[in-house]
């Protein structure tokens, strides 16, 4: 199914940062819904044929989601997302890497910041991510390890749930 909604992926190796901008086919409060409630996210969060499954989740300023991406033969790759600031419905930013099944980060891997802005626009909702990285070299290493290829197919495939779930 080919669409025509807003697609852009962007590697700034100067600035250390990758933008996302996405939009979506839905309303404002269900795309922050996917974005913010585990249930959803974990339907779609990750590239096929792996999966989110949430550990925790606690949706606040201070507050975090650990989970792992499950393969599929089992195997657990572990993150957390440390959220930062919450501005309903518009904002959050989180400091995400991965780490062990008890939320202990594992330096071997980068970390970055995620700023992710929601804003509607006229019937569909611009989803635009930044991460931003310490070192070049984490930014390499994402892009390296997929990122571009995974985080598309979970945003397609959050298309598909949004689909499923409009009134």
């Amino acid at each position: 199914m080919k669409s025509n909604l807003l697609f852009d992926f962007i590697v700034d190796k100067e600035n250390k940062t990758i933008c996302v901008k996405r939009e979506f086919n839905a309303d404002l409060e269900l795309v922050w819904q996917a974005w913010t409630t585990p249930e959803l996210l974990d339907q779609w969060w990750g590239p096929r044929p792996w999966r989110a499954e949430t550990k925790t989740m606690d949706f606040r300023e201070g507050g975090f989601w650990l989970y792992a991406m499950v393969g599929p033969k089992g195997e657990k790759h572990w993150s957390k997302a440390d959220y930062i600031s919450i501005v309903k419905q518009r904002s959050f930013t989180a400091k995400d890497g991965f780490c062990d099944e008890h939320g202990t980060l594992n330096p071997a891997f980068p970390q970055n910041l995620w700023e992710n802005q929601f804003s509607e626009t006229g019937k569909q909702v611009l989803v635009t991510v930044t991460l931003t990285f310490d070192h070049l070299k984490d930014l390499e290493q994402t892009i390296a390890m997929g990122f571009k290829e995974g985080f598309t197919m979970g945003l397609n495939q959050l298309d598909e749930l949004l689909l499923t779930l409009k009134h």
